[in-house]
């Protein structure tokens, strides 16, 4: 059941991916340079719907879409004997620029005429139809207007082409007619009658200005004459009253230098006292800078020297003071941890040996004695071990022994030499002794009285066999 699912859920991943692929194949930008035209079921009373510089999604089946090129289509046009309004047949080569039109009606010309056609087509369609109305403007004008009036003609080629164009959904972006000629040689003769004209009227414009030329010549000479002799007449004057501006110029000029000079030499005089004045308070004043400056000097060499060699001793000591205190600060607290540490490990110790013993007296039914006694029972395999210790190290090379088999008290010879060997070992008692304890008196080895039997064990039933 889950297996189906996820194939199920696969199927239905795998059929989104699919249709969105699709979608965005039919999705169509249009470029800048280029018209797109959808065609097929629009939804409008147009066959076909066009989009300049947007994007629109095409339905499958339903629509589909092609590009109009807009870039512009050059066509040279050399119309030859095209008939005039005069009955004279010209020459007259053009250059015309098409291109389709971004207007709305006229794309939707272009889209019904031009889909589908090739470059090539198109600039023949529309050679045709500038050819043809290129021939109608030149059958309504004259060739005077068509050589003089270029501005005219070409207004006019513009206007009927113009309208042709839209037809198809073109339009004229520029036209250039380089030149103009005709059979007959009218054209040529205009223009010779008219550099003829030109030259004529050049001839008589000279000829009437040398006219013009003498006849003001010669009241030129007059008038410079008279306007010269004038101009001598005021020149003299001029000169006259120029001599005597000189000469009370040069009075003023006199007078105006030597009052300058006296106070120049006035001025001068002053100015050097107050130059030898400032002089002298400059000198007086640089020899106080100066001796304050030697004073400054030496107390800087001797005063501020030993204030600084003061200074520095007293920091100098301030800083051994210092070290010192530091050393033996540091000394005390190493001595004072290392002492508090084995305070601290001599407490511990004591604090678990008082826990130890505080345990085995209540392991013992809180009975001193006995717990002593367990502790002895504890340290009784090394005890005895420090007795044998004792004489395991004496050591024997020979024993001779003469036994008489005869003592007072019924030991042999041998009995008593072992037995006086054993005594000279220190016994448990003693020992005990001399570390301050009492030795249990189960250990001390003492006999049991004479009227006391020993006890004899228990039969127990159905054990004995008789």
């Amino acid at each position: 059941m889950a297996e189906s699912q996820i194939i199920l859920i696969l199927i239905l991943v795998f059929v989104l991916i699919v249709t969105f692929s699709a979608i965005l194949k039919r999705y169509r930008r249009c470029p800048s340079d280029k018209i797109l035209v959808i065609y097929g079921k629009t939804g409008r009373n147009s066959s076909a719907r066009c989009i300049h510089g947007g994007a629109s999604f095409i339905w499958p089946v339903f629509q589909d879409y092609r590009y109009l090129d807009l870039k512009p289509i050059s066509i040279e046009c050399n119309l030859t004997n095209a008939l005039s309004k005069q009955n004279i047949r010209v020459d007259v080569p053009c250059r015309f620029t098409v291109g389709i039109s971004t207007e709305p009606e006229i794309m939707t010309n272009a889209a019904e005429r031009l889909l589908g056609l090739s470059p090539d087509s198109i600039q023949s369609i529309a050679t045709d139809i500038l050819f043809g109305q290129l021939r109608l403007v030149i059958a309504t004008m004259d060739i005077e207007e068509i050589n003089a009036d270029r501005d005219k003609f070409l207004a006019s080629v513009s206007s009927n082409v113009e309208a042709e164009l839209r037809k198809i959904g073109l339009k004229l972006i520029n036209v250039n007619v380089t030149d103009i000629r005709d059979e007959s040689g009218y054209i040529e003769a205009l223009g010779k009658e008219a550099a003829a004209k030109a030259i004529n009227d050049a001839k008589k414009s000279v000829a009437e200005q040398n006219r013009f030329g003498e006849t003001g010549k010669a009241d030129a000479d007059k008038d410079t004459r008279v306007n010269v002799a004038a101009a001598n007449a005021l020149a003299v004057k001029g000169e006259n009253q120029s001599l005597i501006d000189i000469a009370n110029s040069d009075a003023l000029r006199r007078e105006k230098t030597a009052q300058a000079e006296r106070l120049a030499v006035a001025a001068e005089k002053v100015q050097s006292a107050k130059a030898l004045q400032e002089a002298y308070q400059s000198e007086r004043d640089a020899e106080l800078a100066r001796a304050e400056r030697e004073k400054a000097t030496q107390q800087a060499n001797i005063v501020v020297a030993a204030q600084i060699d003061k200074e520095k001793k007293i920091i100098e000591a301030e800083a051994e003071a210092e070290q010192a205190r530091r050393i033996a600060k540091g000394e005390a607290d190493a001595i004072f941890a290392k002492m508090e540490a084995q305070a601290r490990g001599a407490m511990e110790i004591l604090s678990k040996q008082a826990e130890g013993f505080q345990a085995l007296v209540g392991a013992a039914g809180s009975d001193p004695q006995k717990a002593v006694l367990m502790m002895i029972a504890d340290r009784l395999p090394e005890l005895v071990k420090t007795q044998v210790e004792a004489v395991k190290g004496i050591k024997i090379d020979k024993v001779t022994v003469w036994d008489g088999n005869g003592s007072k008290d019924g030991k042999t010879s041998t009995a008593n030499f072992v037995s006086g060997l054993m005594q000279s070992i220190p016994p448990l008692q003693d020992l005990f002794k001399m570390a301050g304890m009492q030795l249990p008196e189960y250990l001390k080895g003492k006999e049991a009285p004479d009227n006391q039997e020993p006890e004899k064990p228990s039969k127990k039933k159905g054990t004995d066999k008789e």
